[in-house]
């Protein structure tokens, strides 16, 4: 149980790091605007509030669902490693 418990800890932190690391890029790639030339101005009115709740949220979302498959692989791979340090049961 210990040992899973550790997995699972384990993997969700490096899940999140890797989220953290993933999630800036893409969403940058994802908010930027498509088909116009290098150097072009881009008129645009920002409410600076907004696009720092969108981006804080994003990030933060990215980093649970990273955490969340991060714990996921690790509670299978906590499982996996328990289930062969056990000797099989005699027969009979």
């Amino acid at each position: 149980m210990k040992t899973t418990l550790i997995f699972v800890f384990a993997g969700a932190f490096v899940g999140a790091a890797i989220a953290s690391l993933v999630v800036p890029p893409a969403l940058a790639w994802y908010t930027s605007p498509g088909g116009l030339p290098r150097g072009a101005d881009i008129p645009a009115v920002v409410q600076i509030p907004e696009v720092i709740r969108y981006a804080t949220t994003r990030l933060i979302e990215g980093q649970l669902i990273g955490a969340a498959i991060g714990g996921a692989v690790g509670l299978a791979l906590g499982i996996v490693v328990t289930r062969k340090g056990k000797p099989a049961p005699a027969p009979g």
